[in-house]
């Protein structure tokens, strides 16, 4: 472990994570997140933010200075489905695009408790939609995002996949794959998650799943099918409570066939991913998920 992720963790146990465990006012929550994710996360030089347009907005694009290549990722940000904004992940965009050389299309999806599920669902698959509208094929576009986020890529791909399109890979970092919450790490790693409070899980997940079953696959993807599934890209820590959704959605994948990498960081917070630029360990994963990324687009241009 780095000394940067070290002193990271501690300084989320004693800030943030009292924090996470006591909000009750999301509207509040929500300006805080925003505001702190300005002051936390460096800008990334060399890149462009472009507000969507028609179909596709609400919603924003990010890409390098350069003319960027074909494909998009759709990435869907996290937030526990009740907080977060395209504002407040522009700059982990930003470090996509600019590592990856593709676009990043950040869709505005509706949030709960106002907009319970499917509402977050059914703004992902227009959010593809619009996509396709807008010219590009299913095998140009990478879905991908984080916690909550990367739960709902992967139910955006099961959709899509049922639909008989494929699109060129899935990337997910720290996904919530199962609001049954019958992974075992919510309770054996509750003392060592530095971000998030186990003890409200259950409470977030009631003010998400609206009228849905708690497996239904639009909001558990882990409970979904994946027929003739396109590559993953899965990343998790062994610390964080959401573990074995992760795991267990990547031994699902893989036992259906499909190729999966993973990147598994011994002792790190959920989705350290977004703290790019001042821990070694967030540069190191976020590589590798570009790398994924330009190779998953670069098979499908070259129709392999």
């Amino acid at each position: 472990m780095s000394w940067q992720l070290a002193v990271l963790r501690r300084s989320l146990k004693r800030t943030a994570y009292p924090v996470m465990g006591r909000v009750r006012n999301w509207g509040i929550a929500r300006t805080a997140f925003r505001l702190s994710a300005k002051l936390a996360f460096r800008s990334v030089r060399g890149t462009r933010y472009v507000q969507a347009e028609g179909a596709l907005a609400p919603g924003l694009f990010v890409r390098g200075r350069a003319e960027p290549k074909p494909g998009v990722i759709l990435y869907l940000h996290g937030g526990a489905y009740i907080i977060g904004s395209p504002g407040t992940y522009w700059e982990l965009a930003g470090r996509i695009a600019r590592q990856t050389g593709h676009r990043v299309y950040l869709p505005d999806y509706p949030l709960a408790p106002e907009a319970p599920a499917p509402a977050a669902f059914h703004a992902a698959v227009l959010a593809w939609e619009a996509l396709l509208g807008d010219g590009l094929r299913p095998d140009q576009i990478v879905i991908a995002g984080d916690s909550a986020g990367g739960g709902l890529a992967l139910a955006l791909l099961a959709h899509v996949l049922a639909e008989g399109q494929r699109p060129a890979g899935v990337v997910a970092f720290s996904p919530w794959t199962d609001l049954t919450l019958s992974g075992k790490s919510l309770k054996t790693n509750a003392d060592t998650d530095v971000l998030l409070p186990a003890a409200r899980v259950h409470e977030i997940r009631d003010l998400v799943v609206g009228a849905l079953a708690p497996d239904d696959p639009r909001v558990s993807p882990l409970f979904a099918r994946f027929p003739n599934c396109p590559p993953a890209f899965i990343a998790w820590s062994e610390t964080e409570i959401l573990r074995d959704d992760a795991v267990r959605m990547a031994r699902k994948l893989r036992d259906g066939g499909a190729f999966v990498e993973q990147d598994v960081q011994a002792d790190a917070p959920h989705v350290w991913q977004l703290f790019h630029g001042m821990v070694p360990e967030a540069n190191a994963s976020l590589h590798k998920a570009a790398r994924f990324i330009v190779a998953a687009l670069a098979r499908r241009e070259a129709g392999s």
